[in-house]
């Protein structure tokens, strides 16, 4: 994997770890997340204006996605309604580093080599320790279903979006008809709050639209990547979003316990600084 791929993948970590703590720390979720759709889709207007379309084989992918987006969205919203970032973010995003990796082997043929599977596995155990307050049952058990599902979902879309962007002729045309396509999550979402639209605040307003433009930045990036990279590594590097939310749930929302946090948040590194001396 190159060098350049591994940071580009790195900052797209920190950009949506980002954006779920604006949605964590809203007062209006539900908005905020409406929000990010609609950012997405304006993004995605502009580039498909730019861009050829995706070839025939890409929309099967790109409809599919769209459909798991809208679960996504669904359950992230409750996910963060009943619980912590900084536990329910590492239970999302640690699933999916072996869902992608385990089913790019499968549809794709893409065989990783023992050292890239340690340091999946060993990025993943990090991720899982995270939420730590999980073992101490002070998550409530419905907000851990909801992570759990939200996690098979981004293993299902990660898979899917590097399968797709790899037939669509052009990595930017298939991100920008992704974006489009979350128009039906736009469209619910201020459909449901049409009688609350006027008591949202200025401020959540501007954390709804910058969090959306850090939004499509975030995912866009990975997707780019995925065209050309291993879909296995680039989830395992993507997912050290988990670190950087956890620090931003420690430093900006005072999440606690921070200790076991902190320790877990090294576990993820070293997965990831053995994935990247052998990936780069």
């Amino acid at each position: 994997m190159a060098l350049e791929s591994i940071i580009f993948v790195l900052i797209a970590a920190f950009l949506h770890a980002l954006w779920n703590a604006f949605v964590k720390a809203s007062e209006d979720r539900l908005f905020i997340l409406g929000m990010i759709a609609t950012a997405h889709v304006i993004v995605g207007t502009v580039l498909a204006i730019l861009q050829p379309f995706p070839s025939i084989d890409s929309w099967y992918f790109i409809a599919a996605s769209t459909i798991i987006h809208f679960g996504y969205y669904f359950l992230i919203y409750h996910s963060y309604r009943l619980g912590d970032l900084s536990d329910v973010y590492p239970i999302a995003r640690g699933m999916a580093p072996v869902i992608v990796a385990v089913g790019a082997q499968i549809f794709t043929n893409e065989y990783l080599p023992p050292w890239a599977w340690g340091g999946i596995i060993i990025t993943s155990i990090g991720i899982f320790t995270l939420s730590g307050s999980i073992l101490k049952g002070s998550t409530p058990p419905i907000a851990i279903l909801t992570a759990v599902l939200t996690g098979v979902l981004i293993g299902m879309y990660s898979l899917i979006d590097g399968m797709g962007v790899r037939v669509s002729g052009s990595a930017l045309s298939y991100i920008a008809w992704l974006f489009i396509g979350e128009i039906f999550v736009s469209v619910f979402v201020f459909t449901y709050l049409r009688k609350n639209l006027s008591a949202v605040s200025t401020k959540t307003i501007k954390l709804g639209i910058i969090g959306g433009f850090i939004s499509a930045a975030a995912y866009g990036i990975v997707i780019y990547i995925k065209a050309s990279e291993p879909l296995g590594l680039v989830s395992t590097f993507r997912e050290t979003s988990v670190v950087f939310a956890t620090l931003i749930g420690i430093l900006w929302l005072g999440e606690r316990p921070w200790r076991l946090k902190i320790f877990a948040s090294l576990i993820v590194t070293i997965g990831v600084v053995i994935m990247g001396v052998f990936a780069v």
